[in-house]
């Protein structure tokens, strides 16, 4: 019975664990780029998963950033926009202790198309 009740308390931290980092945002914010990739990956947890690249002056190495993307219907539209200059808000949770959520832990909410060329100095 005691091993059963400690099963049980066990499981219940994880749980709330789990609803904390995924719920609660250590930062957010915006960054823009080029959408150069996004895929579905994993042999059992199906994680949509994206590269950004991000460049500050025309001409330089761009810089990758990674994410991932939890809602089904931001992803299809994220999708139709591969290739096009995107603005991306997301939200960074820490701690989360599988990559069954995502094999990052920079989460897209939302993002804009930004078709306008940025201007050079």
């Amino acid at each position: 019975m005691a091993l059963l009740i400690a099963l049980a308390v066990v499981v219940l931290v994880v749980v709330v664990y789990l609803l904390v980092v995924l719920n609660w945002s250590y930062s957010s914010g915006e960054r823009a780029g080029v959408l150069q990739k996004l895929s579905r990956k994993g042999w059992v947890c199906k994680t949509w998963e994206g590269e950004l690249a991000m460049t500050t002056v025309p001409g330089v190495a761009p810089v990758l950033w990674r994410f991932s993307v939890r809602e089904e219907a931001v992803a299809e539209a994220l999708r139709a926009a591969v290739g096009r200059r995107v603005v991306l808000h997301y939200s960074e949770h820490r701690g989360i202790p599988t990559d069954c959520f995502g094999e990052t832990s920079t989460f897209i909410e939302s993002f804009r198309v930004d078709d306008a060329q940025p201007t050079t100095p």
